[in-house]
């Protein structure tokens, strides 16, 4: 009887284990051919990762087949989603430096008998193959890659470390070296037929020729494989030190050496032992022993679980399966187009048929930046229906509205649409700076209103504030949470407040280097402190991003309704708005901007001023921002202190590797930041008052 690798946990249930002893995380079947089918299946767990009892389990399996050798081996998945997500990152909290590194020469050992069976061994991997997932793979000597979803990579950068379990010296091996080494340094992923291009599989097909592949594969395994000569070049020492040169000056521009290490272990890692895989495992054992006891990968292995922690917000259904998007602008077209991607059906409406037409276009174009097959663009763009009538508002389930910013319009378009809407549909409201309670008035089920704060843009941020008001139903307010998780994003349920909780915490940040620039501090000065502290842009620049005249508007409203000074916009600043100088959107700001980007008069480190005038510069920055996250969590903004951290993180970009505003705050001591804040005080103004909550935090 042949076994479909790809088969769901319900039919492998069925099947009884050829070998003695039953697994917890495997599951095992002959088939005719006497070719053993290996499934990973981790127990209680919807997903697949590699921890140390699935990798111990595998080594008991190993034994099995040293005693009786299959003809050959293949593995692959019992869960419909994806082969392997990568390791347990729970296991890297819980060990120390020496700990750590014996854990892995123990999972080396396991995947290094793998790789050296006197058999054919054969990876079929579907979906998600991440990170130890796909270290895995590639001690099989053949990979079989499933069309449609098939996603490879290696994230781990992205948590402070670079691969642990033998990905280092088999990718840079396996393909052209100086490709894995970009993918490893990049954390980005590869798909479908660009993971067939680069190497990574071996083959990729449907999933009804999964079984064919699999005996090609097994025939082909007897000859030997041969390595590229192209590759064997790229990895000659003088090609790995001319590449390592440009490679450390690449990741100097996003990743300073000063707060990320792991691309400069890894870059060290193969300049020296490229040519030596047996001195490059054990030199990438304890470099990543090493990463992960560190303090930058501890803050964002934090971040990791405060991401998982958001999103698992609630186990609600949403029951939301049609949306309607009323205004079609830049960002109600985006969400659009984005809710039609995650599989909703949306009806889409706008005063003009213009920009309801560029909606559908932009949605065709980020299908295709996403890595979307013909048939799944064919598939969402037929999902997203132009409604210039309104049509699809009395079925929609959800009702988003992204009209302009006032609240006059809101309230007049309320009264309209509401009569038409099913008893049991929300309506939500994009805003980001209006109190939710203010467009109450006149609704007739105010409970099953409330705001949705998408950020720009939409298919890049991940965040979202859900905004509730004290009518708003419970129901409500967790259909929506849910709704948040279906489309991939993360919400952070929020108060409504003046600001909410991101435009309150960023805006003295940005106000702050406005007020520098008044004093006449070099704006490549500002930038570059804020940017060394590991701010992903400096304020001066975002502030040009983000729109003069926006900054100005949310500057003025919470000027308006905060009981706390807020810093005064220059007579200058407006005038520059009154004069068309907006920023990126109108090519000039503070800087000039050309093709998209900001142009410099110099390096962005600015000039040097001294570790004491830096240390300035970043406090009157980072502080107010600091304050007022401490502001916001005494009037119960954001309750959980993680979400808050999560959600300044992962809508502003504050620096990932501090582990959040308030993690920040505490490590480095909550005294020593009230006694700075009175100094600034006392300098600048009542700006820098200390929040009365920090007592408490």
């Amino acid at each position: 009887m042949k076994i479909d690798v790809l088969a769901h946990v319900e039919n492998l249930s069925q099947l009884t284990p050829s070998y003695a002893s039953e697994k917890s995380n495997w599951r095992s079947r002959f088939d005719e051919d006497d070719v053993l089918w290996l499934q990973l299946d981790k127990q209680d767990s919807s997903a697949n990762t590699l921890s140390e009892a699935v990798l111990q389990e595998l080594n008991e399996i190993l034994d099995d087949i040293e005693k009786k050798p299959p003809k050959a081996l293949v593995i692959g998945s019992a869960k419909p989603k994806g082969f392997c997500a990568g390791a347990d990152i729970k296991s890297f909290k819980s060990h120390d430096e020496s700990e750590m590194t014996d854990m892995l020469r123990r999972g080396h050992a396991v995947l290094d008998r793998l790789a050296t069976l006197d058999m054919p061994t054969v990876a079929v991997i579907h979906g998600h193959c991440l990170g130890g997932g796909l270290e895995l793979a590639l001690a099989c000597r053949q990979r079989i890659g499933v069309k449609n979803g098939l996603e490879i990579g290696f994230p781990e950068i992205r948590l402070g470390v670079h691969p642990g379990l033998g990905g280092t010296y088999r990718l840079t091996r396996l393909i052209n070296p100086i490709s894995a080494m970009t993918m490893m340094l990049t954390g980005k992923s590869q798909y479908d037929k660009q993971a067939k291009k680069q190497g990574l599989v071996d083959d990729l097909v449907e999933r009804r020729h999964v079984e064919n592949a699999v005996r090609k594969a097994i025939e082909k395994s007897a000859k030997k494989r041969r390595r590229k000569f192209s590759n064997y070049m790229l990895n000659m020492l003088a090609v790995r030190k001319f590449a390592a040169k440009k490679m450390r000056t690449e990741s100097e521009k996003k990743a300073p050496s000063a707060h990320y290490p792991a691309p400069y272990a890894l870059i060290g890692l193969w300049e020296k032992f490229g040519a030596n895989a047996h001195k490059m495992q054990a030199a990438e054992i304890q470099s990543f022993a090493r990463l992960i006891t560190s303090e930058t990968a501890r803050n964002l292995v934090r971040v990791f679980f405060l991401h998982q922690s958001l999103k698992n917000q609630t186990n609600h259904h949403t029951g939301i399966e049609h949306v309607h998007v009323i205004g079609a602008g830049s960002m109600g077209g985006e969400i659009a187009g984005w809710c039609a991607m995650q599989g909703l059906k949306v009806t889409l409406s706008d005063q003009q048929a213009e920009p309801v037409a560029q909606a559908v276009k932009n949605t065709e174009q980020l299908c295709r930046n996403k890595h979307k097959t013909s048939a799944e663009t064919r598939d969402a763009l037929d999902r997203l229906i132009p409604d210039m009538r309104n049509a699809g508002l009395k079925n929609a389930d959800l009702i988003i509205e992204a009209v302009p910013e006032n609240i006059e319009i809101k309230k007049a378009l309320y009264q309209t649409i509401e009569p038409s809407m099913k008893a049991d549909a929300i309506l939500v409201t994009n805003t980001s700076s209006i109190l939710i309670e203010k467009l109450t008035d006149g609704l007739s089920n105010p409970a099953r209103f409330m705001g949705l704060h998408f950020f720009n843009p939409v298919s890049k941020m991940l965040m979202i504030e859900a905004i509730g008001h004290e009518s708003t139903h419970t129901d409500v307010v967790e259909r929506i949470l849910a709704f948040t998780r279906d489309i991939g994003k993360i919400p952070v349920q929020v108060t409504s407040y003046p600001g909410f909780l991101v435009n309150r915490a960023l805006t003295p940040y940005l106000l702050e280097a406005i007020v520098m620039l008044e004093e006449g501090i070099d704006k490549t000065d500002i930038d570059a402190a804020a940017k060394n502290f590991g701010m992903p842009m400096g304020p001066v620049e975002l502030v040009d991003q983000i729109g003069l005249d926006i900054c100005i508007h949310v500057a003025d409203m919470l000027a308006d309704s905060l009981n706390k000074p807020m810093a005064r916009i220059p007579d200058s600043v407006r005038k520059k708005v009154d004069n068309g100088e907006l920023g990126k959107k109108s090519g000039k700001g503070f800087y000039q901007w050309k093709n998209g980007k900001a142009q410099r008069d110099s390096n962005i480190n600015g000039k040097q001023s001294g570790k004491e005038g830096s240390d300035h510069l970043i406090d009157r920055l980072i502080l107010p921002m600091l304050d007022a996250c401490v502001e916001c969590h005494r009037e119960g903004v954001v309750k959980d202190l993680d979400h808050l951290d999560g959600a300044m993180i992962f809508a502003t970009g504050f620096a990932p590797f501090r582990g959040g505003p308030l993690h920040y705050a505490r490590t480095r001591g909550v005294n020593e930041i009230v006694t700075t804040l009175e100094k600034l005080c006392e300098q600048q103004g009542e700006r820098f008052k200390p929040d009365q909550g920090w007592q408490s935090l």
